[in-house]
């Protein structure tokens, strides 16, 4: 597999589960410590650790130092190749849509009754 493969893979895998998921919504809206993460669950501390530890590993957060913090920050550049790949996807299905679409319209035109011309 290629690099982007396997990041998307590692990306996929890490929001799968749903607490991870809550961690990168709230992430979106303001950055945060471990610590702070942690108050809203009923989980350690090191359990939301490990959490954020998959979600690094997977390229969706960063975590820097500031003083005696040590916010972690959501990596918006993930969301991007995220994207691209389900957006290659979708214009795939709606393709495969519109020729669905066409050809029921022109299933129902033949089978339309005519009209007597008398």
């Amino acid at each position: 597999m290629d690099e982007t493969t396997e990041r998307l893979n590692r990306v996929f895998a890490a929001l799968a589960d749903p607490t991870r998921r809550d961690l990168v919504a709230r992430l979106a809206v303001a950055d945060a410590t471990v610590g702070e993460l942690a108050e809203p669950y009923d989980m350690s501390l090191q359990a939301i650790s490990k959490h954020v530890k998959v979600l690094e590993e997977a390229g969706l957060v960063t975590r820097s130092k500031v003083a005696q913090r040590r916010p972690v920050h959501l990596d918006a550049e993930v969301f991007d190749l995220m994207t691209k790949w389900i957006e290659r996807y979708r214009r795939t299905a709606e393709e495969r849509y519109r020729r669905l679409d066409a050809v029921l319209s022109r299933m129902s035109e033949t089978d339309q009754p005519q009209e007597d011309a008398s």
